[in-house]
């Protein structure tokens, strides 16, 4: 596993990285012993950062982390995020005590002294602007509750507020194949301002991975089922804010791009990976043979330049003109 500098900080992560928004339970039910399975996977591998929030599983998730990594807290990065609790809930989550209490519920789960990264979880643009709640991030770390913080985003516009921000550590995004938008807008400055940033969304919701078709149906608790159109919250969080039935064709012409011998998953990883200005990819798994599936990519090649070309030409002529949602 290849490690990477975190943005400007002296410290180096694994350039996969784990994301586990399933561990709350929220792509169909993940066992205790697999959710186990998939960190101590994800260890053997030598992937050391761990995104989590504190609204995965309403705790769950960060709480089978804690559990998982208690023996390795001081090897592991952990990020986790918050703003979208059900208590006090909006705009009462953006408040200095409640995002101290919140914090708080995040550091016993993971069951640490500070937190490593404290992510603001997509919350309103209109918030980002004001900006308040960044001196409330600050005041956090002044005290020692969270070591370093961020911003994880839903749009290029969202991103800039962001990084007009002193201090922000990392910007998490949505990049993968099928939105490409972040090259143009936010990497530069990202790279200038020593901001690290965190790739989500790597295979858009699976798509990438190759193994859907139109026969394919989720759990009635996936957000794969419940927000494919965009119904419960940011459209681009499931399956890029692309029309499933179209997002599956454009699926088959990507896979006759892929050089010979690399897999789709394996080519999108990889893709994202050649862009320096990635600090780490948070790719999901629901089962360990994924995690081990998504390693592999750090160990390979970067693609050619002509690919990387005609990866462009796609994405600018096939896939932007369907995105829903903010870009």
């Amino acid at each position: 596993m290849q490690q990477r500098c975190f943005g400007s900080s002296s410290r180096r992560v694994s350039e996969i990285g784990l994301g586990t928004w399933q561990l709350g339970a929220e792509w169909g039910d993940v066992s205790d012993a697999e959710a186990e399975a998939i960190l101590a996977t994800a260890l053997e591998q030598g992937i050391d950062f761990i995104d989590t929030a504190d609204i995965y599983g309403q705790g769950r998730s960060e709480t089978r982390i804690g559990r998982a990594l208690r023996a390795h807290a001081a090897k592991v990065f952990v990020a986790t995020k918050l703003g979208r609790a059900r208590e006090p809930g909006w705009p009462g989550n953006f408040e200095l005590e409640a995002m101290r209490r919140h914090a708080e519920g995040s550091r016993e789960r993971l069951g640490v002294e500070a937190l490593d990264l404290l992510q603001l979880h997509c919350v309103p643009e209109p918030i980002l602007r004001e900006g308040r709640i960044f001196e409330h991030l600050r005041t956090l770390q002044g005290e020692g509750l969270i070591r370093a913080f961020g911003a994880s985003v839903e749009s290029s516009a969202e991103a800039k507020l962001a990084l007009a921000q002193d201090g922000l550590a990392s910007l998490q995004i949505i990049f993968n194949v099928f939105r490409q938008t972040p090259i143009e807008t936010i990497f530069d400055e990202a790279r200038r301002k020593g901001v690290a940033i965190i790739v989500r969304l790597p295979l858009a919701s699976g798509l990438l991975s190759g193994k859907f078709d139109a026969q394919t149906r989720f759990a009635s608790d996936d957000h794969r089922t419940y927000n494919r159109d965009g119904d419960a919250f940011h459209a681009g969080e499931t399956f890029a804010g692309l029309p499933f039935e179209r997002a599956l064709e454009l699926v088959e012409e990507l896979r006759a791009l892929a050089p010979p011998g690399l897999s789709l998953a394996a080519m999108a990883q990889r893709w994202i990976l050649d862009h320096e200005a990635v600090s780490t990819v948070i790719t999901g798994a629901t089962r360990r043979e994924q995690v081990r599936e998504n390693a592999r990519a750090s160990a390979l090649a970067s693609l050619p330049l002509a690919l990387h070309l005609r990866l462009r030409e796609f994405w600018a002529a096939r896939v932007r003109p369907l995105v829903r949602g903010k870009d």
